[in-house]
């Protein structure tokens, strides 16, 4: 059974953050988290009136396991404080804004899973702002162009997800985009298996897929990307700059997969993200991978009991239609 922190489970952290003075006098487990429970903590008697609680634990991980990821896999599933806290020392070196930590514990000596408390930058997201206040939208908005821009140009010979690389880790053996290939026809197969219509030109995404990545020449430089950035995963702070959350997925690889996922997810605001020099073979390539794992990824969610289940039906559903499209 399922149970999501409640006041006094996390009285205790929120007070050794903020000091013996601090009362938590309301919780709220927020939206969207489907690996991390992400909790607002209203707070009495200290500096702040707020903060956001991270809580890494097995009831908060909606998602089935899968096998086919191997350790040296930038897209094995981040969870926990470890690629959190190594994600975000790197974007704050790099100048890119990230919530400041009140508290970290991984040992799990104040509480049973690893937690962070953090600053809560805002109630409302990118994407909410975008409706609600265009004008401050739109300069945060050019804020996290600059950011991304600087993530973007911080090379690594090595592709690999930070935590991993900083511990000495190692990527997978293959390309980038023999590794994407090889993820795209494991969802195509997995979707297929789900969905009729994909079974019934399976055959022609797999070829369509390897037609693209056999186009695609080698390289040995790669970006820091964040992965998952939509509008959902940026917030804004009272000086207007973008603060980026969701991190811990932050990796050296392609740019180019940032920038297929930041034109899905942005939309006709997208140009003021977009660059030139990016491998339109790749990007060609790594949107229909994007696409099917945006098909496959959520019906596989919706195995178990994640409650937003007409928002991922919702994504599947785009998705599907978004890769059919892509046939020539």
């Amino acid at each position: 059974m399922r149970r999501p922190a409640e006041i006094e489970d996390l009285s205790g952290p929120v007070r050794e953050a903020l000091g013996p003075g601090s009362r938590a006098i309301a919780v709220e487990r927020l939206r969207g988290g489907s690996r991390k429970g992400v909790y607002r903590v209203r707070v009495d008697g200290a500096p702040v009136t707020r903060v956001i609680v991270y809580r890494w634990a097995g009831a908060e991980d909606f998602w089935p396991a899968r096998t086919d990821a191997g350790p040296g896999d930038p897209f094995a599933p981040a969870s926990g404080l470890a690629p959190f806290l190594a994600a975000r020392q790197t974007l704050d070196g790099l100048g890119v804004r990230v919530p400041r930590v009140f508290l970290a514990d991984g040992g799990r000596r104040r509480y049973p899973a690893d937690l962070a408390v953090v600053e809560d930058v805002s109630e409302d997201t990118l994407e909410a702002l975008f409706e609600s206040d265009p004008v401050r939208a739109a300069a945060a908005l050019e804020d996290l162009a600059a950011a991304t821009d600087a993530m973007h140009r911080h090379l690594a010979p090595r592709y690999g997800r930070v935590d991993l690389l900083r511990a000495g880790g190692t990527a997978a053996g293959v390309p980038c985009e023999r590794l994407v290939l090889d993820r795209a026809l494991s969802d195509l197969a997995e979707a297929a298996g789900r969905d009729g219509r994909i079974a019934a030109v399976q055959d022609r995404l797999r070829d369509r897929l390897h037609h693209l990545a056999a186009l695609v020449p080698p390289r040995a430089e790669y970006g820091l990307i964040h992965g998952e950035l939509g509008p959902d995963h940026v917030m804004v702070d009272a000086d207007g700059r973008a603060v980026l959350i969701d991190i811990e997925g932050l990796m050296h690889f392609d740019v180019e997969w940032e920038h297929v996922f930041l034109r899905l997810r942005f939309g006709e605001r997208y140009p003021v993200l977009s660059r030139p020099g990016l491998d339109p073979r790749r990007t060609d390539l790594y949107a229909l991978a994007m696409h099917l794992s945006l098909v496959a990824g959520p019906l596989r969610l919706l195995d178990g009991d994640f409650p937003d289940r007409a928002a991922m039906a919702g994504i599947a559903e785009h998705n599907l239609s978004e890769a059919l499209a892509l046939l020539p």
